[in-house]
């Protein structure tokens, strides 16, 4: 049985994020470390980590992981972005160390006034720079696939190979593969053979083995729309089958899946992680 989680909030403190889970009938856990929306942190104390880890063992959810903020871009020509974003993910992959969360999970970045050539390079080398600075810190970045929107890398598949390939430290380095952005990149997964093909794409690019995390939603938008928009299990235009064909596929079975669906209540006024919980569980054959 694969392992389901959603990204919840942490407002109140980080333990909420796994009550919040708890309740919604969650394994797994996402969540951010700090506000997205900003450069700055509060410092994380002890007392808040020592709760966070606490809580975890208590109602049994495992497999926590964090979200970067969305202001990094280490593609960026500007050096002054780029060594700002360094410094920032550097914080990120400290804090999810402190809170003993495995990995990040980072869009890979955008080139803007480059080249698609040059941001490959540009976040290859950020990358290094973080690993250089994050020696001994046993957290790790998954470089997640994107929907492809403006000069945003990460799209192909090849985008991501490219980093990895070009990074020192490529064995501290996995991937987060999310529904709706592979689908609005413009992979199919509707069919067997379909879904077949991009894994088979994937697997040839950057391997299968390196995906250590799902973000599980559908999408808003047409398949190759390249526009990140996400819609509950089943009701965007992906439909019901791209994740039957994933979650009963053996190769993934241990891999932890995160809801970034809508947050909310149904019109029966269920959550709507509830609800897309039971969509998900429904689509695995016995």
């Amino acid at each position: 049985m694969p392992l389901f989680g959603a990204h919840m909030s942490i407002a109140g403190g980080y333990y909420k994020a796994v009550e919040a889970a708890s309740r919604a009938g969650c394994e797994c856990v996402q969540l951010f470390t700090k506000n997205n929306n900003q450069w700055r942190a509060k410092e994380l104390t002890d007392a808040e980590a020592e709760r966070f880890k606490a809580t975890l063992a208590e109602l049994g959810i495992t497999n926590p992981i964090a979200h970067d903020s969305y202001l990094i871009n280490l593609g960026s020509p500007d050096d002054e972005l780029w060594k700002k974003s360094i410094d920032a993910l550097v914080v990120e992959l400290q804090r999810a160390d402190k809170l003993g969360i495995p990995y990040v999970v980072a869009h890979p970045g955008a080139f803007t006034t480059s080249t698609e050539a040059e941001g490959i390079r540009r976040i290859a080398n950020g990358l290094n720079e973080v690993h250089k600075q994050t020696k001994g810190i046993g957290s790790q970045v998954l470089l997640e696939t994107t929907a492809g929107q403006g000069s945003n890398l990460g799209w192909r598949f090849e985008h991501l190979s490219g980093i990895i390939e070009k990074t020192r430290d490529p064995d501290r380095l996995g991937v987060c593969f999310d529904t709706c952005h592979v689908f609005a990149a413009g992979y199919a997964m509707e069919t067997k053979k379909e879904y077949l093909a991009t894994i088979r794409e994937l697997d040839k690019t950057v391997g299968y083995k390196m995906v250590k995390a799902f973000h599980l939603n559908d999408s808003l938008k047409p398949l190759g729309s390249r526009v990140d928009r996400h819609a509950h299990i089943g009701e965007g235009e992906m439909g019901l089958e791209p994740f039957r064909h994933l979650l009963n596929d053996r190769r993934f079975k241990k891999v932890p899946m995160y809801l970034e669906t809508p947050k909310g209540t149904s019109d029966l006024g269920e959550d709507f992680d509830v609800v897309n919980l039971r969509t998900l569980r429904g689509l695995i054959e016995k």
